[in-house]
């Protein structure tokens, strides 16, 4: 695994849980997640910047794909990213629509079924549900740490999963997400 300059880091049930504020399509591990809608189309936000830094053929292998229910998740190749896989994980069913919270668990739930099946060892998310699906940062960090406790504590062949912020707000409510959430008995 590839060292990576953490704000934060612990491990919780022999996985690593790394939170740092950065660029996912700059992220060394095996997937990054895409906060998708439905129709695997990357117009904006995060699938955007996957889009323009890892090439138009994610985009053109995802679409394939389409319509991908909420909750449901498929892997491309990465194009020119670091990574070997982008799963994309439908958090709406159209681009731009205002989602909830259960859209974010079920995505969340979705990436990590996706990443099992692939045999990932390490993957990177954004803020999912935090841009154009309208949820504040901390609620979406909250949903999201709790349901990868979940998934690890069911048993995971993961060994990292990093949450990258794209800014400070959302790298310090990751933080906050995991310390509450990943109660140190467990560690």
């Amino acid at each position: 695994m590839v060292k990576l300059m953490t704000n934060f880091e612990r491990t919780y049930k022999g996985v690593r849980i790394v939170v740092l504020t950065g660029d996912i399509t700059k992220q060394e591990v095996d997937a990054i997640v895409n906060p998708a809608n439905s129709l695997l189309i990357m117009g904006g936000g995060v699938a955007g910047a996957i889009k323009r830094v890892g090439g138009k053929e994610i985009e053109d292998e995802a679409v394939k794909y389409a319509p991908v229910s909420v909750g449901e998740a498929v892997a491309t190749g990465a194009g020119k990213l670091m990574a070997k896989y982008v799963i994309h994980a439908p958090t709406m069913e159209r681009p731009a629509m205002r989602i909830e919270d259960k859209n974010v668990q079920l995505s969340v739930r979705g990436a990590l079924k996706c990443a099992e099946g692939l045999g990932i060892r390490s993957l990177a998310f954004p803020g999912m549900g935090t841009g154009v699906g309208g949820l504040s940062l901390k609620e979406a960090a909250r949903v999201m740490v709790k349901e990868v406790k979940e998934h690890v504590d069911k048993r995971t062949t993961l060994k990292q999963i990093v949450f990258v912020g794209f800014s400070d707000d959302l790298t310090r409510a990751f933080e906050r997400a995991v310390n509450e959430t990943l109660a140190t008995r467990q560690l």
